[in-house]
Order: structure tokens, then sequence, then C-alpha cells
């Protein structure tokens, strides 16, 4: 069975996911960033590499933290660069208009990304240069700042908690329409230069003026969101029917396809109904951090520290960043059908869903539980060594999705938006 991408057709993801040791992690950091490593640990991920890199600051740097993470890309995602680099631009941009999201640090040679090939000798990296004969490898391999903070998935979320993290994903959404006007120093805190390459800031600067900050987000190979046969992205679900077979007969699985029915007849239909925009598409429990240090009231409000990982952007629907959020959200928590109408609430603060919009939440959120399920289990399959981060939502999703099913959507609902409805009020639920 192969895993569908936002590329052209399957391939095997057997063999995509890196596993660089921490020696040649470190390698990689000196010989492409031209750091000196005294520090590097590995950090959880699904189907890419990520490290906590602690650099020396012996070296001549403008930087004033010395932590990063290094992501070295899976060999499917690393044959497509350029999304690489939209993924990039838009990190950048909403860093710009004030989000907590990384700065991007440049290589040697100048760029956001570098593309290493690595010579297999069996199933070993032998070296990063070119060996006519060997088996090589490409990587697309970039550094960005470690940003601080704790998951929300290791916090107590209060319910203004939840009001907020709806808004900031219709935020993050809103934001990547119109962005306030472009500041001639914002380059200067997005980048992680060396000295010697302050004077590339100007006109790097330029580019991206030239490329849409003034007003609009803008790139010139934006069309690559529209990633068609991306598993993540929620119009997809359909696609699940291709890993029903990572389940075993059961409950889950008629559940699952029962949604994956309804999904073709509730919701396909009416896309065209929908507001299209950019998606986070990944606003999970673990992906918002929070600095625990700060709280704006005795309702354990945390600031957001951190917004990770861009890799599921895609052009998708207001109404999917909702259901998106709404479902991750409910993972850790004690009444997991509460935390529907206190995100909707924060989110309609900032984009108020249509009717059309909130009548597909349900079946939304029910189809992002089958989204993560289904492919958390059929990944277990190719890579058991990572069966814990894999398994996280399954811990307990399957259980809030049958709940969800066992109530119905309009019982759901009413819970829901009465818990909206009373925001407005000033009176939360």
């Amino acid at each position: 069975m192969n895993i569908m991408s936002s590329g052209d057709g399957q391939r095997s993801r057997a063999l995509a996911k890196p596993t660089f040791t921490e020696a040649q992690a470190s390698a990689l950091v000196e010989s492409v960033f031209g750091f000196k490593v005294f520090k590097i640990q590995p950090l959880p991920s699904y189907d890419d590499q990520n490290f906590h890199v602690h650099v020396s600051r012996s070296k001549e740097t403008t930087d004033d933290t010395g932590e990063y993470v290094l992501k070295i890309s899976n060999t499917e995602s690393s044959q497509t660069p350029d999304l690489i680099e939209v993924q990039n631009h838009i990190i950048l941009f909403l860093r710009a208009a004030g989000f907590p999201t990384a700065s991007v640090c440049r290589t040697k040679g100048d760029n956001t990304i570098s593309l290493i090939s690595i010579v297999m000798i069996g199933r070993m990296y032998h070296s990063f240069n070119l060996d006519s004969g060997s088996e090589v490898k490409s990587y697309l391999v970039r550094m960005l700042t470690y940003l601080p903070g704790r998951p929300v998935a290791e916090v107590a979320i209060s319910h203004q908690q939840l009001y907020e993290i709806g808004r900031l994903a219709a935020r993050l959404d809103k934001a990547l329409e119109t962005l306030p006007r472009y500041s001639p120093s914002w380059p200067r805190t997005l980048f992680h230069l060396p000295k010697q390459a302050l004077n590339l800031q100007r006109s790097f600067c330029l580019g991206l003026l030239n490329a849409g900050i003034a007003g609009e987000f803008h790139h010139p190979k934006l069309n690559l969101l529209h990633r068609e046969n991306f598993i993540w992205n929620l119009k997809n679900v359909p696609l699940l029917e291709n890993y029903m077979c990572a389940l075993s007969q059961g409950r889950n699985r008629e559940i699952v396809e029962q949604v994956i029915q309804l999904f073709k007849e509730e919701v396909m239909t009416k896309l065209g109904h929908f507001r299209e925009c950019i998606n986070h598409g990944d606003l999970n429990d673990h992906n918002i951090l929070v600095d625990l240090s700060k709280s704006a009231s005795g309702d354990a409000v945390y600031p957001v520290s951190g917004i990770l990982d861009f890799g599921d952007v895609s052009y998708g629907y207001y109404v999917f960043e909702a259901a998106i959020t709404i479902m991750y959200m409910m993972i850790e928590s004690t009444s997991p059908i509460q935390v529907g109408g206190h995100i909707l609430a924060g989110f309609e603060s900032v984009i108020p869903l249509t009717a059309v919009e909130r009548g597909a939440l349900f079946l939304l959120v029910c189809s992002r539980f089958s989204q993560s399920l289904v492919m958390a289990t059929y990944s277990c399959q190719l890579y058991p060594e990572n069966k814990e981060y894999l398994m996280i939502t399954a811990k307990t999703g399957w259980k809030h999705l049958q709940q969800m099913f066992d109530m119905g959507q309009k019982a759901v609902e009413e819970i829901w938006f009465e818990t909206a409805k009373s925001y407005e009020s000033g009176i939360s639920m």
C-alpha cells in the first residue's frame, strides 16, 4: 500500500523517512550552515526528522540565540523544494505580521534550504558526497530558530484559552489574505545571518516586498498549495479508502466508512459554498506552544509563544481550519464535546461562519478524526519504531469519535452553538 503525496502519483514511504544519527546531523549543521554544534537532541516527528540543536557562540554571528531546529525532509517531500520554499515564505510572512513563528536560518550559500545527497552503503549513510555506483538519496535540510514554550498538550486548558486558540486559528488564515504594511526593519529579526551577509538583507527584503509583503500574501509559486492528492487536506477524505486495510473489522472501521460516505454526500456537494483560504492545516496540541510564565488572568490564559509545523499548509476553507482545531483540542480534554463551542466562539470573533459552513462542522470534525486515526494506524505498520508518537491521537481519538457518533450531530451542535452564543452575552459556559 502506498500513501499519496502532494507530488505526482504514489510512492512507497517505507524508506522515505530520514534516519540520521545525532553525529551525522551535527555534521550537516556544520557543513551546510557553518555552525559548531555542542549539543543535539532528536525531536519527535511524523515522517520527517527533526533535531534540537545548540550551536556554539564562538562563531561570528548576529544571532541572539544559540538554539535551532534542524529539519530534514523525507525523500518524497525533498522532491518538491519549491513547496518547502513557499512554506518558509509563509513562516516569515506571518512573523512579519507579529505571529510567534520561527526565524529561518540561511545557509553558507545564502539560501533558506539546501539539497544534500547522501551515499548509501547498505542501510547506512556513508557521506555527503556523490559516488557513482552507490545508491544516492537526496534530502532537503533547513534550520529554524527554536521557539520556547510548552505544548498545549501538556497544559491544563481553560475555556478562555480554547477561545483564544480559536481566535488564533482564524487570525492565521485571515493574515494570509492581508497583512500590515511592510516595514524596512523587519528582515533583521526574521533571518539569522552571519555578519558578512548583512549586506544581502536589503536586496532580499526588496525581493520579499516585490513578492507581496507590502499588502497581501503573494508568492510566484503559490499554486503549489493546491495539493490535490495531499492526504491531510480535509477535502481529500475519500482518499482514506486506499488505507482502510489498516483497520480491522469492527465498530471503528464501520464509523470511518460512514464518515467517508457522508463526506461524499454532504460535504463534497457543498464545497462550492465554502469560502476558500490558505489553511495551516495542523494546529494540533503539540504545534501550539504557550508561555507558562505569563497569564493574562486568573483563568490561566497563557500567551502563545510558538506556532510550529507548516508542512501541511495548503489551500482549503475557513471552516476546515475551525474543524481541524476543534478536533485536536478535544484530544486531551476531559470534556471533549464542550471544546468545540469555545473554539468556535473564538474563531467566529474573527471570521463568522456561514450557515452552510456551520452545518458542515460536525461532519468535518469527524472527518479529521478519521484522517488522523486511519493514517496513524497505517503509518505504524510502516514505522513501528515510531508508534508512540504516531498513536498520540489514537489514545483518546477513537473514544471521542465514537462519542460524537453516539450523540449525533444535532445534540453535539446544540452544545457547540449554545456555548459559542454564550460569549456574545459575555458569560461563557
